[in-house]
């Protein structure tokens, strides 16, 4: 039976046989049976790799431990409102801090812990850059290119083109679009291969 720790771009934790390409976590998440607690433990959300100099993981969602956590795509994680690690991406890091104008983790990450938790915006689908997620009809679509895809834990589908002059609920807080607008490309994949631009 799948683990309860795959995040959509709404940050939900869902259980889904889909991996992903990105791992992070938020803290102990897990009660000692491994249960979903709490959404949040801390204002610490971070995207990691999923490999870093060769550490082996044991079983998942250990008693005491940080609940371990898997994005689709850093995309995904974006979304959700994670920021990369400053240890196991160190230079990805460091170029997010300059980008979103901060010089340390706490500073960001306060910010980011209270645009997680704001009112979501109302925005136009026009200025978007690629990466930026929407909600529409009650899903979270990918902006790419001239289209919008449909996010599932397995990739993204439904494709469809994205309205001129048309508006959308933003799921990815402010300061992550402003990464992205800014031509955002980590170590790792922000697009999942499923995401072919026209």
């Amino acid at each position: 039976m799948p683990l309860q720790n795959r995040v959509t771009p709404l940050g939900e934790l869902v259980a889904d046989p889909a991996r992903g390409l990105v791992y992070g976590n938020r803290g102990c998440l897990h009660d000692a049976q491994g249960r979903i607690r709490r959404r949040y433990n801390g204002k610490r959300w971070i995207a990691c790799r999923l490999e870093f100099r060769g550490w082996r993981r044991g079983r998942l969602l250990q008693p005491g431990k940080f609940t371990e956590l898997f994005f689709l795509d850093e995309a995904t994680a974006f979304a959700a409102g994670h920021r990369p690690c400053a240890l196991c991406r160190r230079a990805d890091y460091v170029r997010f801090l300059e980008l979103v104008g901060e010089s340390r983790a706490d500073a960001v990450d306060a910010r980011l812990h209270r645009e997680r938790l704001g009112h979501r915006r109302v925005v136009g689908l026009e200025e978007l850059p690629d990466g930026a997620f929407v909600l529409e009809d009650e899903a979270p679509w990918l902006v790419l290119g001239r289209r919008l895809l449909r996010w599932t834990p397995g990739g993204y589908v439904d494709g469809r083109l994205r309205p001129k002059r048309a508006e959308a609920v933003l799921l990815t807080p402010p300061s992550l679009v402003s990464v992205l607008r800014a031509g955002w490309c980590g170590l790792v994949p922000l697009l999942h291969p499923s995401a072919r631009p026209d």
